[in-house]
């Protein structure tokens, strides 16, 4: 089900690259992504096939589906690397400076649905995008072995 709506959402997707720059500019109120008409298709294009490479099934099995059970427990922080951002291939990363992104759809309620208000989910997510600042810390209590004592 979920390689099924990966792939439709993909294919929804393409077909949809015409009108990218109007519907993005209308859902995140932001007239930049119209007025670059050119420039927003081919980093619509750009950003499809960065979903295509992973994220979009990551999403539909892990994300909204939850089908899978996430044991880790991760810690750290942001430092607007923009890896984590599709390998700086998502068309709304910006940038914010020397070596820094940020989201220019941070605010929005979809944006929180998608896997970017997940991230990281699991230790798969820090090494798919190499992820500098985030880790895994193993929470499981060291098993202690029990040995019996002997009478001698």
């Amino acid at each position: 089900m979920a390689r099924w709506a990966a792939k439709a959402l993909i294919g929804c997707a393409y077909v949809s690259i015409p009108i990218a720059p109007a519907l993005a500019s209308l859902v995140f109120w932001r007239k930049r992504y119209l007025r670059d008409y050119r420039g927003t298709m081919r980093n619509a294009h750009r950003h499809i096939r960065a979903i295509q490479a992973g994220p979009a099934l990551h999403y539909f099995q892990d994300v909204a589906g939850r089908e899978r059970q996430v044991p880790e427990h991760i810690e750290g922080e942001c430092i607007q690397c923009g890896n984590c951002c599709m390998d700086h291939q998502c068309m709304f990363l910006e940038p914010a400076g020397p070596k820094r992104f940020q989201c220019g759809i941070y605010h929005s309620p979809l944006r929180k649905a998608s896997n970017c208000g997940s991230f990281p989910l699991h230790s798969h997510d820090i090494a798919r995008y190499q992820c500098p600042s985030y880790f895994v810390v193993d929470t499981r209590k060291p098993v202690i072995p029990i040995v019996p004592v002997t009478a001698h």
